[in-house]
């Protein structure tokens, strides 16, 4: 699955042109970097791949979740719907900003079900942030429309799906903003890197200035460009960015060789083992292949099943049901309330008691979901291999 994973001359080469101008900042100093901009090649690669007007570069997808939740405006008061099954970035960029994170189920695609944000809507919802979980769209379509239906902005969380498409456009493209993120475990590396991608020039330009302490970005002088207002350090440097160029030109091969590794796991499965069911996959030609995710008849037998193939050496294989950081039912800290800055406050007495709050539905979906890495270097006989074992270990279990 990871960029890493394909790492070589292509990164190294694209390094090097900036380790030979010294310049490692993405602002200034124009003259000694001798027109290499890595940072504004990197954007503009990214607006080509996803088909948007603007792309501003982040430091990690986190910050920017932080910067798009900014630069619409949201704050104390407002109320955001993110889904249960999230990394819990998506929350916590809420809570960073002084909003009230609403947390509604998902459905069996693994994303935020359309039918529990109509349902968590109140006067106080500013923003709805669908999370693109685990390389497969959201229902976008039906999110888009509840948005629009009650003026609702509507922030894509794409950090775990750069490549993915519904009906051929790139996740990320079909709300306000959307969000990715290229740290280390992700399709595509920067080592650390997110990016806001956006069709809206007035939430670009301050997401550019947002992401430099408030810089308007207007002059050649830095030490005198105004600040129109405050900004946080969200800088990512040349050296990043040089990687993510070099990494977004292996893209379409990554994508080719997960798609591959995917399917014949996938086949093998469904040939074999026809008690598993996979995901609800609202774009199933678009999903990038990272993960492969399939559902057992129940918790038992999923944490059975992962345990086995743990034993045969199987590695990559995730229960979300005991996860903290995937998964509301182990996300203690969000449920105590438990921050090293003082919360607010009007962010504590409107945020619901979530330590008192059980999701059913999202429990049993989760709890009998199993979530398999794919990886890009497994030779043909490691992929034969693994599904050797998955066939089995699954067959054992669900003819208990």
């Amino acid at each position: 699955m990871p960029g890493f994973e394909l790492f070589g001359d292509a990164e190294r080469k694209q390094v090097q042109q900036v380790l030979e101008t010294g310049v490692l900042m993405r602002y200034g100093f124009d003259a000694a970097r001798k027109n290499v901009w890595k940072c504004k090649e990197l954007e503009s690669i990214m607006c080509d791949r996803f088909g948007t007007k603007f792309c501003q570069l982040t430091t990690s997808g986190t910050t920017a979740l932080n910067t798009a939740l900014a630069v619409a405006g949201i704050g104390a008061g407002d109320e955001v719907i993110v889904p249960t099954f999230t990394f819990v970035a998506t929350f916590e960029s809420v809570i960073n900003l002084g909003a009230t994170p609403i947390i509604v189920d998902i459905d069996e695609s693994l994303t935020m079900d359309p039918e529990a944000v109509r349902k968590a809507i109140s006067p106080r919802t500013k923003a709805i942030v669908p999370v693109h979980m685990c390389g497969c769209p959201a229902n976008i379509e039906e999110l888009v429309k509840i948005a629009k239906e009650h003026n609702l902005l509507l922030i894509e969380d794409a950090c775990q799906s750069t490549g993915a498409t519904y009906k051929g456009k790139s996740v990320g493209s079909f709300g306000d903003m959307g969000c990715f993120s290229f740290d280390y475990v992700k399709i595509i590396t920067m080592g650390e890197g997110g990016c806001v991608v956006t069709d809206n020039q007035d939430f670009y330009t301050k997401a550019d200035g947002y992401t430099d302490h408030g810089h308007d970005h207007k002059g050649n002088d830095r030490g005198k460009e105004p600040h129109p207002f405050l900004g946080i350090n969200y800088r990512v440097n040349e050296l990043n960015a040089a990687v993510g160029i070099a990494q977004f030109g292996r893209l379409d091969d990554i994508l080719a060789i997960n798609r591959r590794n995917k399917k014949y796991l996938k086949d093998r499965i469904a040939a074999e083992v026809p008690e598993i069911r996979f995901r609800t996959n609202y774009s199933s030609e678009g999903e990038n292949a990272t993960f492969l995710s399939f559902f057992l008849p129940t918790l038992e037998q999923a944490r059975e099943a992962a345990a086995g193939l743990a034993a045969g050496n199987v590695g990559g294989v995730f229960h979300y049901y005991d996860n903290n950081w995937h998964y509301i039912r182990k996300w203690d800290h969000l449920k105590n309330r438990v921050s090293l800055n003082k919360l607010s406050k009007q962010l504590l007495d409107g945020m619901p008691d979530y330590s008192k709050i059980s999701f059913p539905v999202s429990d049993d979906i989760i709890g009998r979901n199993l979530s398999c890495q794919i990886c890009l270097t497994w030779s043909e006989e490691e992929l034969h291999r693994r599904g050797d074992v998955m066939v089995k270990v699954l067959k054992q279990v669900c003819n208990k």
